[in-house]
């Protein structure tokens, strides 16, 4: 794997082509190359070759997670994780390889870590956390927030380097919805789990690859990806954090009254900074992952809060010293993918 140059050649490492792929892919993680070609006014070979340095450096890819949206399918416990003095790093690593656990942050402030943790049932979120923290010896303490509701998640975050017309042609060329169609299949099977392991991998896996790994038919694989995308499996390009412009992280706990939640978490969930929002039950109601671009904007961006939500109230926060893990991605402390956990779904 490419050698990642480090912080200061990071600007170096992402020209105005690059982002624009990645844009691209934000929106349309699966769009052809010759799309590709003709929005970015590229040759989709060059494109192409693009993509492949990016993804090869771990710098940029597309993966494949169940939807999270659907609370009867899917339960998802956001959970603060306290640790012994000097087994932080430890108690991190153990917890990553848990296919159940798609994010591991390295957080300061009132926590060690956050994790989050998805499972089927609140039975099997409380025996499951039972189990993996029994096996991660250095665990002081744990906090369970349930989630209730996701209003914002990563994948809608976007680089922001194309215009308005190019997103647009890429937006109209995507997956026009993900209703599920009468009769559609709604449970999972084996091909099903094989397919969003193959996707957790690379995302961008040509159909062909896709049937010769799965040992299915091109027709029936065409078919089946075609019915998960449209339903069950949300796609995503990500990038190293340290490329995106917006190299700071930061986790807020926070609290408003329940009848202006849903309206809160709407709002919130409009603000560029934001790059996930997670309604819970628990102490906070509110638990909000944000991008910020320097160290002092974690107290901005929470007044900036404080004057457009004066309902809202900001009870804790705490800085990202590093990402773990990143929705079954293993990071490495250039915020590089270097390795995956594919994330398990819920019937198997």
């Amino acid at each position: 794997m490419q050698e990642y140059a480090g912080p200061e050649q990071r600007h170096r490492d992402l020209d105005e082509l690059d982002r624009g792929i990645v844009h691209a892919l934000q929106i349309h993680p699966r769009a052809p190359w010759t799309l590709l070609g003709k929005v970015l006014a590229v040759n989709p070979v060059t494109a192409a070759r693009r993509w492949h340095r990016l993804q090869e450096a771990g710098l940029a890819w597309v993966t494949a997670y169940p939807l999270l949206t659907n609370t009867q399918v899917w339960v998802t416990g956001v959970v603060e994780v306290d640790t012994e003095p000097g087994r932080t790093e430890e108690v991190a690593r153990a917890l990553a390889q848990d296919p159940a656990v798609p994010n591991v942050k390295l957080t300061a402030g009132g926590r060690d870590l956050v994790i989050a943790v998805q499972v089927r049932t609140l039975d099997e979120l409380s025996h499951h956390c039972d189990q993996l923290f029994r096996r991660a010896p250095g665990i002081r303490a744990t906090r369970t927030h349930v989630s209730t509701g996701l209003p914002a998640e990563g994948s809608r975050w976007r680089l922001r380097s194309l215009d308005a017309t190019q997103s647009a042609r890429l937006q109209a060329a995507s997956t026009p919805d993900r209703r599920t169609p009468p009769g559609e299949r709604t449970r999972w099977d084996a091909l099903d789990a094989r397919l969003l392991e193959l996707l957790s991998l690379d995302g961008r896996m040509s159909l062909r690859d896709l049937s010769a790994a799965s040992d299915t038919s091109l027709t029936t694989l065409r078919r089946r990806v075609d019915s998960l995308l449209a339903s069950r499996i949300q796609l995503r390009c990500d990038l190293a954090r340290p490329l995106s412009g917006w190299p700071l992280s930061a986790v807020y706990f926070a609290s408003v009254p329940g009848e202006y939640l849903q309206e809160t978490s709407r709002a919130l969930s409009d603000l560029h900074e934001v790059r996930s929002c997670s309604i819970t039950a628990g102490p906070h109601n509110l638990v909000v992952d944000v991008w910020l671009r320097d160290l002092q904007d974690v107290h901005t961006f929470e007044a900036h809060l404080a004057r457009r939500l004066p309902r809202l109230a900001v009870a804790d926060r705490s800085v990202v010293l590093r990402t773990v893990k990143h929705m079954g991605r293993l990071l490495d402390r250039n915020g590089r993918s270097v390795g995956v956990v594919p994330l398990r779904h819920p019937e198997h």
